[in-house]
């Protein structure tokens, strides 16, 4: 059995950047993927915003680590050259009733700390956007975009440079908390029999986060939340985008409505919906979908084309509360949450896991460093 400081499963945006913090910190870190390359599941599948953390209930993990990252985000990519860019969003209400929301997001927003949100009318709106309609909007100006990608692996190679090791194809087939050596308690064992003793271990599966803690051997499982799984579609745009900037329309359901991005060539994507499926591997886009794609657009963009909307991608959002719940929070599970020396399990680490992913690597070093 061989000895090893930290051992991270997953090898998404979060396990990659947790481990390189652990790395950083000077620990012996493994990152163990199942996949045969970096990123292939929600890491890869997402909007690629860097988000300001708006929307996020005061106080909340979702809310702290949104902030703090985002602001680690931006100076780390303007540091690696990571490709980034800060465009900016509107968020518009295309009725009055809307309108009054606005000042509850402005509220929340400044609970968080986001004190650069600004009012506009609909004329000051359509002067940065002539294409948009609406009664009134919000201009985020911190709101950017990242390549999810190029930040991946990015994180890679600090997690290497600082000794780290990165094993694909190396899914986990047992975790013992208790079963590894006196000086490295818990052992974990590959599908290919591969036995690794460990003081450290990181739970950052994405989609299998849940699964994997409900498989270990000496973890209290009552603690551990259901898994849920959200499907979100994307739609990409057959013609140039009229708009320079995100357009998101005011939330009023599950999910922050059908918004328009933009990635780094410019070229605009629509989407994610919300669809509760419950295969996770489900990521076929139904062009039927499209339909409601429209109706919601057309609100803020009465200009879009027919047939313009084609069928792009699907990301699955690994969620802990179900359609009829209020949006879980982070779950970051540390030994004092579970008694384990060593173990933290990250659950629920949906949207906006990308932008507050060199935060909650910070927060999970510190953890850890508080307890071994």
């Amino acid at each position: 059995m061989e000895e090893v400081d930290a051992v991270v499963i997953g090898a998404g945006v979060i396990g990659l950047a947790v481990g390189r913090a652990l790395a950083l910190a000077g620990r012996e870190v493994m990152v163990l993927e199942s996949e045969n390359g970096i990123g292939t599941g929600t890491s890869s599948r997402n909007s690629e915003v860097i988000h300001a953390g708006i929307y996020y209930p005061a106080g909340s993990l979702k809310a702290r680590l949104c902030v703090q990252g985002k602001a680690l985000l931006y100076a780390y990519c303007a540091e690696r050259g990571v490709g980034h860019q800060r465009l900016g969003k509107l968020i518009v209400a295309t009725s009055p009733s809307q309108v009054k929301a606005l000042d509850g997001i402005i509220a929340k927003a400044g609970a968080n700390g986001v004190q650069d949100l600004q009012k506009l009318t609909s004329a000051q709106a359509r002067a940065l956007e002539p294409a948009l309609v609406c009664e009134a909007a919000l201009l985020s100006p911190s709101t950017g975009v990242v390549d999810s990608h190029g930040l991946m692996l990015s994180l890679q190679g600090d997690l290497e440079n600082a000794g780290g090791l990165l094993a694909l194809v190396s899914p986990v087939q047992h975790i013992g908390l208790k079963q590894g050596t006196a000086t490295h308690p818990i052992r974990v064992t590959t599908q290919d029999g591969t036995e690794l003793a460990c003081k450290v271990l990181v739970n950052a599966a994405g989609l299998s986060a849940v699964a994997l803690a409900g498989r270990m051997d000496g973890l209290d499982k009552s603690g551990l939340p259901q898994a849920h799984c959200a499907k979100g579609n994307y739609f990409t745009l057959a013609v140039k985008a009229p708009f320079s900037r995100l357009i998101y329309p005011v939330p009023e359901k599950a999910g922050l409505g059908v918004h328009l991005t933009l990635d780094l060539g410019g070229q605009a994507k629509f989407g994610p919906d919300v669809q509760w499926v419950s295969d996770p591997a489900d990521l076929q886009v139904d062009p039927r979908r499209g339909d409601a794609f429209y109706a919601e657009v057309r609100r803020y963009w009465p200009g879009l084309p027919d047939g313009a909307l084609q069928p792009g991608y699907a990301g699955m959002r690994p969620k802990i509360s179900g359609p009829d719940e209020a949006a879980a929070d982070f779950m970051i599970q540390g030994p004092a949450d579970h008694g384990v020396p060593g173990l933290v399990n990250l659950l629920g680490i949906e949207s906006p896991g990308l932008t507050s992913s060199l935060a909650i690597a910070a927060h999970v070093n510190h953890l850890l460093q508080e307890n071994v």
